[in-house]
């Protein structure tokens, strides 16, 4: 069990049937009244991010998330592939669950699998990726008077903003958080 009162960020608690994650917290401690705890927490299946005002002694079930480290295999369809480096097991996951979070993904990278009580319910890629440029137009020469951005396509299929000079063929590093161009590789 947790309180309230030991909220922190990152923290996971149930709450109503719900799994959530505190995003920030707030002790209030007001001259008159009793003190209370502002936070704001994410749903960690749909997403979606609430604010609310609990009582510091109000009571939650920890929610234990279970983060593994598995190896992107290959797509069949809809079904996508993963597989534990330990137990070389192979766990299938529907591309309903995934969203967009393969999109900088290839074949044979690492990935974290998160599931709660069993459930997939969402796949983090790693923070970085180096891709390939697989189209992009030329760049026209002297026009680097400013930041100038131009689309690209990746290996993957994905599509980013990068700079002019970026040709294809070029291999560049990508946050995937963001999905921003951070440098060549």
């Amino acid at each position: 069990m947790i309180t309230a009162g030991d909220f922190r960020n990152g923290i996971t608690f149930e709450m109503d049937g719900q799994v959530y994650q505190v995003v920030e917290f707030q002790h209030v401690k007001p001259g008159k009244g009793a003190a209370f705890v502002r936070t704001k927490y994410k749903n960690v299946i749909s997403g979606g991010i609430v604010e609310r005002s609990f009582n510091p002694t109000d009571k939650f079930e920890n929610a234990y998330i279970e983060r593994r480290e598995m190896q992107y295999l290959y797509a069949d369809g809809d079904i996508h592939y993963f597989m534990d480096m330990e137990s070389f097991e192979q766990t299938p996951i529907d591309n309903g669950v995934l969203g967009d979070s393969l999109k900088f993904v290839k074949e044979e990278m690492m990935v974290k699998i998160l599931s709660y009580k069993g459930n997939v319910f969402a796949v983090e890629p790693p923070t970085f990726v180096e891709l390939e440029i697989s189209a992009t137009e030329p760049g026209v020469r002297g026009d680097t008077a400013t930041n100038t951005l131009k689309p690209a396509t990746l290996e993957t299929g994905a599509e980013i903003k990068v700079p002019l000079f970026i040709n294809t063929g070029d291999m560049i590093k990508i946050d995937t958080r963001t999905g921003e161009y951070i440098g060549r590789a």
